[in-house]
Parts: C-alpha cells; sequence; structure tokens
C-alpha cells in the first residue's frame, strides 16, 4: 500500500502538519510486540520496531520491553528531534510549502473534485492545504483522518519512550536529522511526488482500517504481517523508493549499530517497524556483518 510508504517519513512531518494546519490531536489491545537483543563484545543493544503514531489507550508495553528500556544507558531513534514543534514547523515551511505555484494549478479537475469531497468530512477547507507541495498534501490526506479518530503522535512510541529516557536523565540520540528524513519525499522528482499525492488520495479512505490492521500486527508481534502491510507494495511498486527508504537505510542503521555493539553500555534501539521486518531488515543486515540479532 502507498500508505507505507507515507509511515516511513510521516513521523517527522505529522505534528509539524498539525501546528501548520492549527489542527488540535486529540478496543484496548493487550501488548506483546516484538523485540530483540544484539550481544556485542561489550554493549547490549535491544532492536524495538515502533509505531510512530498510536491511540493513546493502547497498551503496547510488557514487563519484558519495560525491562529494556529500564536497563538502557541510552536511547537511539531514528532522528531524536522529531517532537521539536518549532524545528519541525520551519521544515515544512522550507520543503513542503510552495504558495507560488498552488496545489490545485497542479491536478486537474477530476483530482480537485476528489479532493474535496475527501475533506469535507473532515472540516477542512481545501484551500487551507493549497499552498502546500503535493508531497505534503499527501500526507494530510493520509494522516488527518486517523487523528480525526484520535490516533495522536504524542502517544507513539518514540515520543513516549524518549519522555521515559530524559526524566531518567539518559541521552538521546538520533541515525539521522529530521531534514534528511523529510528530504526523502521533498527531493523527490515532480511527476513522482504529483503521482504519491494521486495514490494517497484514492487510497484515503482506507487509511483508518489500514493502520488499525498494522498496530494489531505490530502488538501481537506478527513480522510476517508487519512486513506485508508496511513494505510488501513499496517492494513490489516502487522498487526504487524501497530502495531509498528501506535498503539503504536499513545498511545505514545496521552499521551504525554494529559499531556501538562493540563500545560499552546498553542501548535501546527503536526505528520504524518496517525497518526491522523482512528479508532486508536490519537484523538481515547485521548477519551480513556476524552479529546475531536474537528476537526475545
Amino acid at each position: 500500500m502507498v500508505f507505507a510508504m507515507i509511515r516511513r517519513i510521516a513521523r517527522a512531518a505529522t505534528l509539524a502538519l498539525a501546528l501548520v494546519l492549527g489542527l488540535g490531536l486529540g478496543a484496548q489491545v493487550q501488548a506483546e510486540p516484538a523485540l530483540w537483543k544484539v550481544q556485542g563484545p561489550k554493549a547490549t543493544i535491544y532492536l524495538f520496531g515502533t509505531v510512530h503514531v498510536l491511540k493513546p489507550d493502547v497498551v503496547w508495553r510488557s514487563p519484558r520491553i519495560d525491562a529494556a528500556i529500564k536497563a538502557a544507558d541510552a536511547l537511539w531513534l531514528e532522528i531524536p528531534d522529531s517532537d521539536d514543534q518549532a524545528a519541525m514547523q520551519g521544515l515544512i515551511m522550507k520543503y513542503g510549502v510552495d504558495a507560488a505555484h498552488p496545489l490545485s494549478t497542479k491536478i486537474d479537475a477530476a483530482t480537485r473534485a476528489q479532493f474535496n469531497a475527501f475533506l469535507a468530512p473532515l472540516g477542512v477547507p481545501a484551500a487551507q492545504l493549497d499552498s502546500l507541495r503535493p508531497w505534503v498534501a499527501g500526507i494530510a490526506v493520509s494522516t488527518l483522518p486517523l487523528i480525526k479518530a484520535g490516533y495522536d503522535p504524542k502517544s507513539g512510541v518514540e515520543h513516549v519512550v524518549k519522555a521515559q529516557m530524559q526524566a531518567a536523565g539518559k541521552p538521546v540520540q538520533g541515525f539521522e536529522t529530521a531534514e534528511q528524513q523529510i528530504r526523502y519525499l521533498a527531493d523527490v522528482p515532480p511527476e513522482t511526488e504529483l503521482e504519491f499525492f494521486k495514490s494517497s488520495l484514492s487510497e484515503g479512505e482506507k487509511a483508518l482500517p489500514m493502520i488499525n490492521d498494522l498496530v494489531a500486527a505490530w502488538n501481537s508481534g506478527d513480522e510476517a504481517k508487519l512486513e506485508s502491510l508496511l513494505n510488501g507494495e513499496m517492494r513490489d511498486k516502487y522498487p526504487d523508493l524501497y530502495k531509498r527508504l528501506i535498503v539503504e537505510r536499513n545498511l545505514r542503521f545496521a552499521d551504525k549499530i554494529a559499531e556501538l555493539s562493540r563500545g560499552p553500555g546498553v542501548l535501546f534501539v527503536a526505528v520504524g517497524a518496517g525497518h526491522l521486518v523482512g528479508a532486508d531488515s536490519v537484523q538481515a543486515d547485521l548477519a551480513k556483518l556476524g552479529i546475531k540479532a536474537e528476537r526475545l
């Protein structure tokens, strides 16, 4: 699903987009998401796949996960500052707003009508999004229904674990910067960006059931279903984007984790669940480096 592409970069953009639009972010599931352990010569590293946007009442903590977080001396995320609202909003304004070339001038009449019809029940006028570049509008199409349904970036795993680590005085570091993540879509060719928006719009009504399925699979530790939901269509239909967003980044993550495994301490690594499933996963890349990741 094209929504899977959005989820690879949406964490950095969702909260900032909500600020730009002036939006407020507003059955319980018993948890046991997958957790892996890497034992290096000195370091112990826990790998945890995350969902970046959750409903506040989703229960995902378990004694095993809590023990790993408590034992960790530091936290590693994809990016360390996704909750820096001013910085995120600034990046959206820099890479996602193009007032000189309104979105309405880039799409045909049928697509404009479809966009208006999609936004109407959400109470968001299309004019409010007209200055956005297609890639940001595509994120809006996929995230606005989730926000209305109660999903909240502030309830996402990274936000919760980061707050706990900071309260304990432990450092939080990142594999990438927010600007790097946002530019994964901001730098695509204009025709690809527009296709991304149109695909997101055509699947907009599916966003909520898709994320409900994704959260259920993640919370039950179902690696095969997660891989299909998060990476399957992107890998098959958008191989270049899959290579850029998953394969190449996983290699970089694995190289850094291998380096960290040779150092001291206990680390908790939390990255999007799509990076820890499938044949191109971080764990598979670690195995090629002679490092075993054991699922606990």
